[in-house]
């Protein structure tokens, strides 16, 4: 996996540095997100290496429909086929992914429940996100039945435990002390 995120780094940074300078990044990722399941689709991944496929015949298979060859896109999945590098595309999708929100300053934050929470309560939790990352905030939610209650906020990097299951482990370990 680690090899594949190494292969994948110069190709996504190149992709997002063509995409930002166009000022298409929305569009680019949508693309590479469409190429990166077409290249994790487990049918597609036998015709990685088959000598009978020529590598245009192959790229045009990671182009969205009505996307030319001879565009940016086009040229760009040409070159990871000619580099044989078509099945690192999932890497690739989610470094540009990476890339586009730090540059959007948004932080994708997932909040996992016992049981959903209103439009107006997501949207207190998403400001109050948004003051303490200083980003703008995206953010999803998930039920997950076997919480007791409270919530796990998912941040990157920064995990928020704020579960009754949590907060009876932290009194165990300060009882536990």
């Amino acid at each position: 996996m680690s090899s594949a995120l190494t292969l994948a780094r110069p190709y996504a940074r190149a992709a997002f540095e063509t995409a930002h300078s166009h000022a298409a990044l929305a569009s680019w990722a949508e693309k590479l997100a469409f190429s990166a399941e077409v290249a994790a689709d487990s049918r597609v991944a036998k015709l990685f290496g088959n000598p009978r496929l020529g590598t245009s015949e192959l790229a045009s298979l990671f182009l969205p429909h009505g996307e030319k060859p001879d565009t940016d896109f086009g040229r760009f999945i040409t070159l990871l086929a000619d580099n044989g590098r078509l099945p690192v595309l999932p890497e690739i999708a989610a470094l540009f992914e990476q890339l586009k929100l730090e540059s959007e300053r948004t932080l994708k934050v997932r909040l996992r429940t016992a049981e959903r929470i209103d439009a107006a309560g997501l949207e207190k939790i998403s400001a109050a996100l948004k003051r303490r990352f200083d980003r703008n905030i995206e953010l999803t939610q998930s039920i997950d039945p076997k919480m007791i209650g409270g919530t796990i906020i998912d941040a990157g990097e920064t995990v928020i435990d704020g579960s009754v299951r949590g907060r009876l482990a932290r009194l165990e370990q300060a009882l536990v002390q």
